[in-house]
């Protein structure tokens, strides 16, 4: 093929998704603070950032990094197993592990790698010793939970979401020979309510089963010092391998994969996310020792974005709109096209507040919305903006 064949082949291809309300495109914007930004020299309120307890312009968070990044400079300067490795990362390590209840913790840099390496060790530790895996996933699991999974080619199958009766029959007519991993979020992130827990927990005293449980959602928004929903339901110790991710409540960058120590140093050596990806800057890892202690210091901001949070979705549904069941900042407003997303953000946009659209892939045809989320940061009087107005907005839009 001819390079000009080749860039017609990509304008017709974007053209296509274009037509079809589809396009995605990155906007430049100045970040003011948590939840404020600037685009093309207007300022909006951020209702579309995973900033839920306003820790990206934390001072105590950026005095560390700061501090770190003159002792240790801007670069780890290679993957962890050269020389990337440093203090910072095994304090980091030890810090999230005891945050999060484990034996240990290995920290990536992001939740997505996270998640590919504890996928990619489960099936190389049972390839290694001769046995089959099988995955059995939500179906609203994380895209790179489904990518993971799929990159091993190991038998897999997905269960309706959080139809856990459909689980239990998998896991009843499984091979025993074969291991069977069952993978789900704490906190789904387009639909923002919750994994059964408490039922998966009882599932497990009665089915054999491995346990992946992607809390990127619901670290710092739940349990004690922001330690996830598990922990919060007293269900420590529920998940074989727990990923929590640190660029969303924690207010950093990274992902790190929380697990028994075998775990952990299988990973070290057959994680290939990990293995083949240069290490965060220890300036980071020093950044993510005190957002830890400030999410334990400050246990008023998981109240402040929790009482948010239930007070925008009773008044919402007060007031007509159907949400998914859920306690989470994570807000759905499902609008129906894709076209009616696009034009119900930029009404909002208009109006001074920011908040996206999503279309598929990422949900369902036809299921396009706006995803709404919360941080402590908000004001009452932003908050109570937000409500009136998506009730008009929902008031002008077509039925579903």
């Amino acid at each position: 093929m001819k390079p000009q064949d080749w860039q017609s082949l990509l304008q017709s291809d974007l053209s296509r998704r274009a037509e079809s309300h589809l396009l995605r495109a990155r906007r430049e914007l100045v970040q003011l603070d948590s939840t404020h930004l600037e685009i093309d020299g207007r300022r909006y309120v951020n209702f579309a950032s995973n900033d839920y307890l306003g820790l990206t312009h934390h001072p105590r968070i950026i005095a560390a990094m700061q501090a770190a990044l003159a002792s240790h400079g801007t670069g780890a300067g290679a993957a962890g197993l050269i020389t990337g490795y440093t203090t910072s990362h095994a304090a980091a390590e030890k810090a999230i592990a005891t945050w999060k209840g484990t034996e240990a913790a290995v920290l990536l840099p992001s939740g997505y790698q996270a998640n590919h390496a504890s996928v990619q060790t489960i099936f190389a530790v049972a390839e290694q010793a001769g046995k089959s895996v099988r995955f059995l996933l939500d179906k609203l699991s994380h895209a790179s939970l489904l990518d993971a999974v799929r990159g091993t080619g190991a038998p897999m199958r997905v269960f309706p979401h959080n139809h856990l009766a459909k689980l239990d029959r998998l896991l009843e007519s499984a091979d025993p020979s074969e291991i069977q991993v069952v993978v789900t979020e704490s906190i789904f992130s387009m639909d923002g309510d919750a994994a059964d827990l408490r039922t998966l927990a009882a599932m497990k005293q009665r089915r054999n089963f491995l346990l992946l449980l992607d809390e990127a959602h619901g670290a710092g928004v739940y349990g004690p010092g922001g330690s996830g929903l598990a922990n919060e339901l007293g269900l420590a110790g529920l998940a074989d391998v727990s990923i929590a991710t640190l660029s969303k409540a924690a207010g950093i960058v990274g992902g790190a994969v929380c697990a028994s120590t075998a775990f952990c140093q299988a990973l070290v050596n057959h994680g290939r996310a990990y293995i083949y990806s240069t290490a965060i800057p220890a300036a980071v890892a020093e950044g993510v020792v005190a957002s830890i202690g400030v999410m334990r210091d400050e246990p008023e901001r998981q109240a402040r974005v929790r009482s948010l949070a239930a007070r925008v979705r009773s008044t919402l549904a007060r007031r007509g709109l159907t949400l998914p069941a859920g306690d989470s900042p994570i807000i759905p407003v499902i609008v129906g096209s894709e076209e009616a997303a696009l034009s119900a953000a930029e009404s909002l946009r208009a109006e001074g507040l920011l908040v996206i659209a999503v279309r598929p892939p990422t949900v369902p045809r036809g299921a396009s919305r706006l995803r709404v989320t919360l941080s402590c940061e908000h004001s009452d009087e932003e908050v109570e903006k937000l409500i009136e107005l998506l009730v008009k907005i929902s008031g002008d839009s077509p039925p579903i």
